[in-house]
């Protein structure tokens, strides 16, 4: 029997009112989401520099301490290089590489290590005095924040920052470890010689760090040149054990086996684990050190691979016992300055765990509940799409990404007339007269992840709001893993 003209009519209508996913180009994403950081880069560029509209900046930064600090990131919309935030976007942009690079292009995988030595070329120089000392950050963070200008004309004191033994820097020197051990998987293939390099200096950073323990914030001069912007609140006990646990990846000595078996539980790796960023790297340990009990069997580390399934149970609504929490649109929501740096960070755990999952053959155990590793997956499809443009508020909160988003974003150099456009310096308080205007940023800081919206899936915008519409490395960092997974896999993209 035919169904009726009515009942076709109906369906139709019903169909037409589900919401629908916007379907996004997951490999455009993922080239922007790389070229971003060509937008931060500090020092002399390069010929091949395609964020054309940027020009050398800080060519003197290391002077006063007689020394070469330049070149490195800017970590956001300021022109402060905070060295503590850097080296995590270094560290996170290695596990991109380790991890997903498997899923990038040859070019996309080749502009991301680009990315990547950009930072670790300018981490080795922070560390190049070692053991005796460590350099800290470049830029003074309050009279930078007092001024309003590209970094092409920077006139603010450009001092530079450093601790001398035995001042503890756990948490820095633990860091910095991290990245150059991450960073020399990464080259281990493309360039050797670095490779070597990199993780050399690592061990060295290390032992620093494990000898001189507390935080380099302890030091009443680099704590008031750090904080409030960059201080660290969760203790250096986490970098720690996140160096050790890259070394251990990098190097397989036992050694590092041993420290991770010994100070897991001292150190705080089953205490506070929901969280995973540039401050708290607790929830990074755990799944990354997780990766040696499914593959190799590892039991004495089985204690890290049981906290980092807590973690991900706490994703899912079905389960018992604490959860993450997710906005009204779907977004994974941690109350922070900047909520989509929560979203990057761990949405890259989520699916870093769910790909060891799927290597070793086995489910997430839940209690009496058992869920498949696409059920990981889906909740990242979910955030990546809300981050590109399917959220209540219809916008791409990727700058250049899609047709609609922000335009007046948190961002020194994107704000204000280019040098090639206006070579004429702005000063310092002309350039807040660009700040309070309504016009448009005149550059586009092409696949700059900005800090998103609130918990109610709201956004306001504008240079004013920091909190939403400020970029940072260490959102776009995990990004580039993630974007590089779902531009590959036919299931979910």
């Amino acid at each position: 029997m035919k169904p009726s003209i009515y009942f076709v009519t109906v369906v139709i209508l019903l169909l037409l009112l589900l919401p629908t996913a916007i379907p996004h180009d997951y490999s455009d994403a993922l080239r922007k989401s790389i070229l971003f950081f060509e937008g931060q880069r500090s020092g002399r560029l390069p010929k091949q520099q395609r964020m054309t509209w940027r020009s050398n900046s800080a060519l003197n930064d290391g002077r006063n301490l007689k020394t070469d600090l330049v070149g490195g990131y800017y970590d956001a919309g300021d022109n402060v290089k905070f060295h503590f935030p850097m080296a995590f976007t270094a560290t996170m942009l290695a596990w991109s590489s380790i991890d997903f690079g498997r899923y990038m292009s040859q070019n996309d995988f080749r502009h991301n290590l680009v990315a990547l030595k950009w930072a670790t070329d300018y981490l080795l120089k922070t560390v190049s005095q070692l053991p005796d000392r460590i350099f800290v950050q470049v830029g003074e963070a309050q009279a930078d924040h007092d001024c309003w200008e590209r970094p092409e004309d920077m006139d603010t004191p450009r001092t530079a920052f450093a601790l001398d033994a035995p001042y503890p820097a756990s948490d820095l020197a633990g860091e910095i470890a991290a990245a150059l051990a991450a960073a020399s998987i990464a080259f281990k293939q493309a360039n050797p010689k670095y490779s070597t390099i990199l993780l050399n200096k690592a061990i060295q950073t290390f032992r620093y760090a494990d000898s001189h323990r507390g935080s380099y914030t302890d030091n009443p001069g680099v704590k008031q040149a750090v904080c409030p912007f960059y201080c660290s609140v969760n203790g250096y006990k986490d970098e720690l054990l996140w160096g050790a646990a890259w070394l251990r990846r990098a190097t397989g000595q036992d050694y590092y086996l041993t420290y991770l078996v010994n100070n897991g539980q001292a150190f705080g790796a089953n205490f506070n684990y929901f969280e995973f960023g540039w401050d708290n790297k607790v929830g990074g340990v755990n799944v990354l050190v997780a990766k040696e009990v499914f593959e190799k069997n590892v039991t004495a580390l089985a204690a890290y691979k049981d906290t980092a399934e807590k973690m991900m149970c706490a994703f899912l609504p079905e389960t018992n016992g604490p959860h993450m929490t997710y906005t009204p649109g779907g977004l994974l929501y941690k109350h922070g300055s900047s909520q989509l740096q929560n979203t990057a960070a761990l949405s890259f755990l989520l699916l870093t765990y769910a790909d060891y999952l799927i290597t070793s053959s086995q489910q997430l155990n839940c209690g009496n509940l058992k869920f498949q590793p696409d059920s990981l997956r889906r909740i990242v499809k979910r955030q990546v799409d809300y981050v590109l443009g399917d959220n209540p508020m219809k916008l791409s909160y990727m700058i250049g990404y899609g047709e609609q988003y922000p335009r007046l974003i948190h961002h020194r150099g994107s704000s204000i007339p280019s040098f090639t456009v206006h070579p004429t310096a702005f000063g310092c308080s002309a350039g807040w007269n660009i700040f309070a205007s309504p016009n448009p940023n005149p550059n586009i800081l092409i696949g700059a992840v900005i800090g998103g919206p609130d918990v109610d899936d709201k956004f306001i915008g504008g240079r004013t709001n920091a909190s939403e519409t400020e970029p940072t490395t260490y959102i776009n960092a995990p990004f580039v893993g993630v974007f590089a997974y779902f531009k590959s896999n036919p299931k979910f993209s």
